[in-house]
């Protein structure tokens, strides 16, 4: 009964991994840029998850502030604000300030660590522009 069981394993095995964009596939440093160890370890400190959520934790606690205070309509139409602000940005290869964004969390007055410390000019984003929009339009 040992062919039965290796028909049952020879039909188990996902196809996708035997074609040429699967697993074995190198690496494309032009979409994916350079791997990187770091990207893949676990937080280091206890406190490293909650400040990368810092914001979505933010916006949960407004939210739900909204909620109590003003009924279920008010964080409703809010997040399909947030969302309608988010769904439109520049051009892939241009940096985009969302400034919409910032003045629907109340954070266009306020100057942060990004207003400061994230220039554009000096970001390794930066791409060729013809492959990045072939990319997001699904042309590559």
């Amino acid at each position: 009964n040992s062919r039965g069981a290796s028909a049952l394993l020879k039909d188990s095995i996902p196809i996708a991994e035997f074609s040429a964009s699967g697993l074995f596939e190198g690496h494309d440093l032009l979409r994916r840029g350079f791997t990187s160890v770091k990207n893949e370890l676990l937080p280091s400190h206890p406190l490293e998850l909650s400040e990368k959520n810092f914001q979505l934790n933010q916006d949960k606690t407004n939210f739900d502030t909204l909620r109590n205070i003003q009924g279920l309509h008010a964080p409703l139409k809010l997040q399909m604000e947030f969302r309608a602000v988010k769904q439109v940005q520049r051009l892939p290869f241009l940096h985009s300030s969302n400034i919409a964004l910032d003045t629907l969390r109340g954070n266009d007055e306020c100057i942060s660590f990004e207003d400061i410390l994230n220039d554009p000019s000096q970001s390794e984003v930066m791409g060729e522009p013809h492959m990045m929009m072939e990319y997001k339009l699904g042309l590559l």
